[in-house]
């Protein structure tokens, strides 16, 4: 009489089911908290507030798609605020100082963007710096150049910006926010560039193996450069819309969006099968991090209370996010090692 071991098969069961449990506890997480909030904060769930959580979120998401973008390359940008700033700085200073008509004001803006992709392109692909210390030194270049351009950091205000500069966060077409609208164009294009493109998978190939991407042919150096330009545009972007709702421009603003948008990144990530950089994870983690602040601004907690709150329920879900990728790798590995 035979037996069949059944071990192998069942080890591999169990690893599956948990491979899937931990990629789905950051939903489960979300899901917690949205009935958290519920049942706590009487007007979180108002038609109102939903809407102004999620016209809040727009500047994030924009950063955070910014960045999908370079770090799907295998890179990482540290100036992504600087870009947003400068998309500010040269929207207003256009209109207020200059006189242009806002149409043209907004292509200057997108012009300061790509300016800053442009340097980290520059720094990256032509002198070989490492994406770290070029973005980096960017950040401080532009910070110090915001100081000169406004004599130590003073705001410039706008408040009598054209209508039409106004209507990009203020009015509506089709009863969908401008803002909402000009935002979901962007992510769908980044959808289709990064998730139904030969092109993305060309960047995925270069942030998983960079030198294999170039011995297969691929010239990573004229992709690159154009990641951290189209980086910067779409953070120009949201500095635009930064400055329309406003009317002002704050220097060294965007610098707050940084983080937040790298969390949204990662934690976006940890829902992928593989761990990578996604743009639908990042949507998700976008609408997590926005979530979490509304609710715990409802909440009407001590400042410092929902500081260190916010950083703990961050730190659990960078954390997973950061285990399920290295899970990922190692069950990548175990599978290449098998066909070999």
């Amino acid at each position: 009489m035979t037996t069949t071991d059944t071990r192998p098969g069942l080890v591999g069961a169990l690893r599956s089911s948990g491979s899937w449990i931990a990629r789905y506890a950051f939903l489960a997480a979300f899901a917690a908290l949205f009935v958290f909030f519920s049942v706590q904060a009487t007007s979180f769930l108002s038609g109102s507030n939903l809407l102004n959580a999620l016209q809040g979120s727009m500047i994030l998401l924009l950063i955070a798609l910014a960045l999908t973008l370079v770090i799907s390359s295998g890179g990482i940008d540290l100036s992504a605020g600087t870009a947003l700033d400068f998309g500010a700085w040269f929207a207003i200073a256009a209109m207020a100082t200059y006189g242009l008509p806002w149409p043209l004001a907004v292509l200057c803006a997108l012009a300061g963007g790509a300016l800053v992709g442009s340097v980290n392109a520059f720094l990256i692909v032509t002198l070989g710096v490492t994406p770290f210390l070029a973005t980096l030194g960017t950040f401080f270049i532009g910070r110090s150049l915001q100081q000169i351009g406004t004599g130590g950091g003073a705001n410039i205000n706008y408040r009598d910006a054209p209508e039409g500069f106004r209507a990009l966060t203020s009015g509506s077409t089709l009863f969908i926010p401008n803002e909402v609208l000009l935002v979901g164009i962007v992510l769908v294009v980044f959808y289709l560039y990064l998730q139904r493109s030969k092109h993305g998978v060309r960047i995925e190939a270069m942030g998983l193996q960079d030198s294999a991407a170039r011995t297969a042919g691929l010239r990573t150096r004229r992709y690159r450069a154009g990641i951290y330009i189209a980086a910067g545009v779409t953070c120009a972007v949201a500095g635009i819309l930064l400055s329309s709702g406003l009317r002002i421009y704050t220097p060294m603003a965007g610098f707050s969006y940084l983080l937040d948008g790298i969390a949204a990144v990662f934690i976006g990530a940890s829902m992928h099968p593989r761990a990578r950089p996604n743009v639908l994870g990042t949507l998700a983690g976008v609408l997590f991090l926005s979530m979490l602040n509304n609710g715990l601004d409802l909440l009407g907690l001590d400042f410092n209370a929902k500081a260190a709150l916010r950083g703990l329920v961050l730190l659990v879900a960078l954390t997973l996010a950061f285990l399920i990728a290295k899970q990922a790798r190692r069950t990548t590995a175990v599978r290449a090692a098998a066909i070999g």
